[in-house]
C-alpha cells in the first residue's frame, strides 16, 4: 500500500515538475528568440556588457543568449524520456525532496537565461 502511494507521488509530482519546466523552457526559449531580434550580433558581446571587466572571457552572442535555454530544453527533454529511470535512480528518501531540489536547480539556470537574455536588451538600446 505504501509503495503505491509512493508511486502515486512520483506520478503526481513529476507530471507537475514536468508541465513546469516546460513552461520555463518556452519563455527562455521565447525571451532569448525576442533579445536575438534586438541583439548586436558580435563574437564577443561580453565586452559590449561590461567594457572594463568583458576582456578576459570571449563570448559570442549566439552562445550568451543561447546556452542556458538549450540546458533547460535538455533538462525538460530527458525527464520526459526518461520518467522511469528517475524513479528508480531516487537518492533521497523522500521523492518530494528530490523535486525540489531539481526546482530549484531549474528555477536558477531559468533565472539566468532571463537575466541575459534581459541584459542584451538592455545593451541594444
Amino acid at each position: 500500500m505504501i509503495a503505491n502511494q509512493a508511486r502515486d507521488d512520483f506520478s503526481r509530482l513529476h507530471k507537475a515538475f514536468a508541465f513546469h519546466l516546460g513552461m520555463a523552457t518556452a519563455l527562455a526559449w521565447l525571451t532569448a528568440l525576442y533579445a536575438a531580434a534586438y541583439a548586436p550580433w558580435v563574437r564577443n558581446i561580453r565586452s559590449l556588457i561590461d567594457p572594463a571587466g568583458g576582456l578576459d572571457r570571449v563570448e559570442s552572442t549566439v552562445s550568451y543568449l543561447f546556452a542556458m535555454p538549450a540546458v533547460l530544453a535538455l533538462a525538460w527533454i530527458s525527464i520526459v524520456v526518461g520518467r522511469e529511470s528517475l524513479r528508480r535512480a531516487q537518492t533521497l528518501p523522500n521523492v518530494a525532496l528530490e523535486f525540489a531540489a531539481a526546482a530549484i536547480v531549474a528555477f536558477g539556470v531559468f533565472t539566468l537565461a532571463i537575466d541575459r537574455a534581459v541584459t542584451v536588451l538592455s545593451a541594444a538600446s
